[in-house]
């Protein structure tokens, strides 16, 4: 298998890279979709090896410029498979799977009780607990808070590294960094280390580019649906597909997902206190805000805008990294 970069730059570009995926199984990795493909994007898509002869093929016919962005796919996955003997401690620079982030759960929530605890909002279509870590200085009355997850789409595994690692952050750096004191004396941070939990630990043991959850519908042979696709907002619309066997299928009905009903409940009854809900995706560099389903702009624009490009710019200012801003509908292609 084989990762192309396309580059479309005729109507008929985008014509052909839509009607490919029609045709043959097709792994869309950005954008999301391929009717989110438009002229002068960059392209990137998953090929399995079967159909790579046939692709070479429509690219060179049709003069659509491409690149080979990783050449064999499988080395890449086998390389970043842990078979190292594991050490004592948690480690935070590789990725863990769900049973070791679960054992990581459970020793990091009783390490420090004046700053962390946990609670479990619910189980995962397949049983698994849904634990939830809140950080922030205790307190007797009531602090505003943000909420946070990781690891909605399955196969993003440096979403829950990440996770791990501002948990981490976050309690080790509490009392010398003083932002980080600041923040956590004055609000609470909820964390959910993997969303998509059920999803996980299939890319870990199954197929490593599985995205989806893992629910079931008598009748069908199709598994799961696009958590992100599956909340109470703008369902189903732009974005989405209705078919079950699609990546980007937004779920029978609204909520239908298990995972995302527990995490709406949770929100809905925190909503007085919630100032901010942060979910880290992976593949590109993109500070996105609402809307996703919408080309309409939020009601508060501008305030996001300047949050994100202040975000942005303080990220950039520690490697360099270039993460672009904006709201999702329009930036995200």
């Amino acid at each position: 298998e084989k990762v192309f970069r396309l580059k479309p730059v005729l109507d008929e570009h985008v014509t052909l890279i839509k009607e490919l995926a029609k045709s043959i199984e097709v792994d869309f990795w950005s954008p999301e979709s391929s009717e989110l493909v438009t002229i002068d994007i960059d392209v990137d898509i998953r090929v399995p090896a079967i159909y790579l002869d046939m692709v070479y093929t429509i690219l060179q016919q049709n003069d659509i410029e491409h690149e080979v962005l990783i050449e064999d796919l499988q080395a890449a996955v086998d390389a970043q498979a842990d078979n190292k003997i594991s050490p004592r401690a948690h480690s935070y620079t590789k990725y863990n799977s769900w049973d070791i982030v679960q054992s990581w759960i459970a020793s990091i929530s009783s390490s420090n009780p004046n700053l962390i605890s946990k609670q479990v909002i619910g189980s995962t279509y397949e049983g698994r607990p849904m634990t939830i870590l809140k950080l922030g200085k205790k307190s007797s009355s009531t602090k505003p808070a943000i909420f946070m997850d990781c690891g909605i789409h399955a196969r993003e595994w440096i979403s829950p590294a990440f996770c791990q690692w501002f948990v981490k952050e976050a309690l080790s750096t509490y009392g010398s960094d003083s932002q980080m004191t600041s923040l956590l004396d004055q609000m609470d941070v909820f964390v959910l280390p993997v969303f998509n939990i059920d999803g996980y630990d299939y890319t870990h043991k199954s197929n490593r580019m599985w995205r989806k959850t893992r629910s079931r519908k008598s009748g069908s042979s199709c598994i799961g649906a696009d958590p992100n696709r599956n909340f109470n907002a703008g369902w189903c619309t732009i974005g989405a597909s209705s078919n079950p066997c699609s990546d980007t299928f937004c779920g029978y009905t609204l909520e239908s997902e298990i995972e995302v009903k527990n995490v709406a409940d949770f929100i809905r009854r925190n909503k007085s206190i919630l100032k901010a809900y942060i979910t880290i995706h992976s593949y590109s560099q993109l500070l996105l805000f609402p809307y996703s389903y919408t080309y309409e702009l939020a009601a508060h624009h501008s305030e996001l805008l300047k949050v994100a490009e202040g975000a942005s710019a303080a990220l950039r200012s520690l490697y360099g990294t270039h993460y672009t801003s904006g709201p999702g509908a329009t930036t995200i292609c």
